[in-house]
């Protein structure tokens, strides 16, 4: 991932020195398990465990020679070992080291995701609770349906994100898992127990039936819930785009003092961050059908799916944190015009509670043909005169015959929509206590 989307937290996990030191972790940690079994003398240990080490710089420099990555590693940090380097690797191949190595950098990499998915969901549990009772026009097909809140809105993605965190937890403990079962998955030259105590001192489950790899599917599964992720962001992210265009002009996401919004129209306040978000989500579904196609390995394993992880694990995890730290800084500083919800509120004058009207004639007995013929003669009549909707019901001799103009003033009433909003983020536990 370059740099401009790449944030120190989740950089540090994917450094090359982080990927080096885990698999020193995870080479002193088979040692260890290995000397619990009586296979390594204490001294022996002793020594590793003291003055294990590595250069990057130099290990570079042998992999230009060799042309094995862990084997330039095991090379490197055998220099500093001496004559002990002989138990260290021992029984293994490659694929133990890295698929440990590779659990702990996603389990890190998991847990700083979660953390910025459970401050995003309390960034809009909070604007949830601010604009509960905030009433604009709802849209279906992009055109003016009926009234809700926008804290409603905010709730729904609220709740999106509650099921998100619950997807990512899953996906970091499918995706903790490691193995050190040997060339084919069999243990012929290293110890079951050896794969337990190295699994159980980094806190992974050890993998149930392995060949030389971990299965992949694991990983598929977890940079599909990425993607999900990504898609809910998205969806949020044009929602305040749409919100944001001129003729709308509802929601606008952040714009500060001295930024511009276009080299050529120092009027223009773009929503740049939203369609980032937006932009980025696109990746996360490209890494995810890569991780698919990653599955199908020939036979016991091939290598094919190593050469695209080393792009797609790091910059998924990158990106996708890249994209929750920037979400949330848009919710944090989103601007909600309310005087502009209430103007676009009116703007069919009163039309957008056709059902009401009609569902309020059929309580009187009038068939639904004619209800439905009825409301949709005095709402094209009031887009047509440019007249308010309560105007045209009024002056519309069936319509009128049957409702009296105190039971057309209670259905354009937003009451009982504020009370359904409170019941709702009552039975979503959606509380001020929860999210402040």
């Amino acid at each position: 991932m370059i740099e401009r989307y790449t944030l120190p937290e989740m950089a540090r996990i994917w450094s090359l020195e982080n990927q080096y030191g885990t698999w020193l972790q995870v080479e002193i940690a088979a040692c260890q398990a290995w000397a619990d079994l009586g296979a390594i003398p204490p001294a022996s240990l002793e020594n590793i465990e003291k003055n294990a080490g590595f250069e990057p710089g130099k290990i570079a420099q042998i992999e230009s020679e060799v042309h094995h990555d862990v084997i330039a590693f095991l090379t490197n940090v055998g220099e500093h070992v001496g004559v002990d380097a002989r138990f260290v690797h021992m029984g293994m191949t490659s694929s133990d080291v890295l698929d440990c190595s590779l659990a702990l950098r996603l389990k890190d990499a998991g847990a700083l995701l979660l953390n910025e998915l459970h401050l995003l969901s309390k960034s809009v549990g909070r604007k949830a609770q601010k604009y509960r009772h905030t009433v604009m026009v709802g849209r279906s097909h992009g055109i003016h349906a009926q009234p809700i809140t926008l804290g409603l809105k905010f709730a729904g993605w609220y709740c999106e994100l509650m099921r998100d965190i619950g997807r990512l937890e899953n996906g970091i403990k499918e995706i903790s898992v490691g193995k050190i079962s040997g060339a084919v998955g069999t243990y012929a030259y290293v110890d079951p127990g050896v794969e337990e105590g190295v699994c159980r001192r980094l806190g992974l489950a050890a993998e149930s039936v392995s060949t030389q790899v971990v299965p992949r599917d694991r990983h598929a599964s977890f940079l599909n819930i990425l993607a999900v992720i990504g898609a809910s962001l998205e969806r949020f992210a044009v929602e305040i785009r749409h919100l944001q265009r001129t003729e709308v002009s509802e929601v606008l996401e952040p714009f500060g003092s001295k930024q511009k919004g276009s080299s050529a129209m120092p009027h223009k306040r773009n929503p740049i961050l939203c369609e980032r978000v937006s932009g980025m989500a696109r990746l996360l579904r490209g890494y995810a059908i890569a991780g698919l196609e990653n599955v199908a390995l020939w036979h016991e394993r091939d290598i094919s799916h190593s050469s695209a992880e080393r792009v797609i694990l790091p910059d998924a995890t990158i990106a996708l944190h890249y994209m929750l730290v920037t979400f949330r800084k848009i919710m944090d500083g989103l601007e909600v015009r309310e005087q502009r919800l209430r103007e676009n509120l009116e703007l069919t004058g009163g039309s957008i509670h056709s059902q009401g009207v009609m569902l309020a004639l059929e309580a009187k007995g009038v068939a639904t043909e004619d209800a439905y013929r009825w409301v949709q003669e005095a709402s094209m009549d009031a887009e047509r005169r440019h007249r308010t909707f309560a105007d045209t019901i009024q002056n519309h001799q069936e319509i009128r015959r049957h409702l009296d103009i105190t039971e057309l003033d209670r259905l354009f009433r937003s009451d009982s929509l504020l009370a359904t909003v409170d019941l709702i983020f009552k039975r979503i536990g959606l509380d001020s206590a929860f999210v402040s």
